[in-house]
């Protein structure tokens, strides 16, 4: 989980899966899967260390700070592009993006780079189920519009049916109106289908955990979230555990001296929720006002606690069917969020 500005990330997974391969090779190579670990990887969109296994005093995540306080936490590994496609095929293939000529959502690396194979592929093809739930890879071209199926994983890959609102007017605004704002805590019994995404991809999850308990062969098991990633839309009740006024301001949040227009990043994601349309920001440099900065950071630290929950549930899941001593746990994301909010 990058920090600011920066590529460092949480549970590296490149690392960590390594060392799964080479543990578990006298297994795979002699085709024999009957003692082999199944292996469970978290994916987050967005998630900065704001996190308690990692320092901060403000943000509510007992999950993974549970998680972390028995992991293997990594402390300097870096993220090889702070872009979501390029980081995900980067650390799914374990190569740079010097290499899968990938550095935007544009093209599908087995046609425009090389056909590399990626982790699930390796357990796939060593005896493993391999699973795919939620966002995992970037969807579109950059997975060649199948999550990379069927080179990567056993069957089609699952998505929330909820995902499809995550940009539309489904936030209720002081108008008493529907919106499409970037700030968007709501009351999850009156959102389309009554649920979120990622509580769908949980609750699909631990579906094919129960599954697999019964299996006679060893899964891959990758559970990828949508939250934190913009649209902060989460449970308002979330919203409660972070009151304004104990919300600080970015320290650095202004435009550095002589910055290169080309370092820029104007924002337009988010120049386009309504909420900040009103605001009537200039475009590029213009600041936001300060009570609205400090609604942003209070919903992304809200949307951190929402998605704490759903890791818990899983994890939960995982030790109710004593599945949690034969499963390797690795949680990352694919890069951090910036929050210097002068733009």
């Amino acid at each position: 989980m990058p920090t600011p500005g920066s590529g460092r990330g949480f549970l590296w997974l490149g690392l960590v899966l390594s060392s799964v391969c080479v543990a578990l090779g006298c297994e795979t190579q002699a085709n024999s899967t009957t003692d082999a670990l199944n292996i469970l990887l978290i994916i987050v969109d967005d998630l900065r260390p704001s996190l308690g296994c990692y320092g901060d005093k403000l943000v509510r995540s007992p999950n993974i700070d549970q998680l972390a306080s028995h992991s293997l936490l990594f402390q300097n590994a870096f993220a090889q592009q702070a872009v979501c496609a390029p980081s995900r095929v980067s650390f799914l293939t374990g190569r740079r993006p010097d290499t899968t000529r990938l550095y935007d959502f544009n093209s599908y690396w087995r046609v425009h780079a090389g056909n590399f194979s990626t982790i699930p592929q390796y357990f796939k093809e060593n005896g493993y189920v391999t699973m795919s739930v939620g966002k995992v890879f970037h969807p579109g071209i950059t997975s060649n519009h199948t999550d990379d199926s069927p080179y990567s994983w056993s069957f089609p890959p699952y998505h929330p049916s909820s995902e499809k609102y995550e940009n539309t007017k489904t936030c209720r605004g002081p108008d008493g109106e529907l919106h499409a704002n970037l700030l968007c805590p709501v009351d999850v019994v009156d959102v389309p289908e009554g649920t979120l995404p990622d509580k769908q991809s949980t609750e699909q999850a631990i579906q094919l955990l129960e599954k697999m308990k019964t299996s006679a062969s060893p899964f891959f098991l990758a559970v990828g979230y949508h939250k934190p990633h913009i649209p902060f839309r989460y449970p308002k009740e979330f919203q409660k555990l972070y009151p304004l006024e104990n919300i600080t301001l970015a320290p650095d949040s202004e435009v550095p001296d002589g910055l290169p227009p080309v370092a820029y990043n104007p924002w337009m994601d988010i120049r386009q929720r309504e909420d900040v349309q009103a605001l009537n920001i200039s475009v590029p440099y213009g600041p936001i006002p300060v009570e609205f900065q400090r609604k942003i950071r209070q919903s992304y630290f809200a949307s951190v606690s929402y998605l704490d929950t759903q890791v818990g549930r899983l994890l939960s899941a995982l030790d109710d069917l004593q599945l949690a001593n034969s499963t390797i746990v690795a949680f990352t994301s694919d890069h951090g969020f910036l929050m210097r909010t002068d733009n």
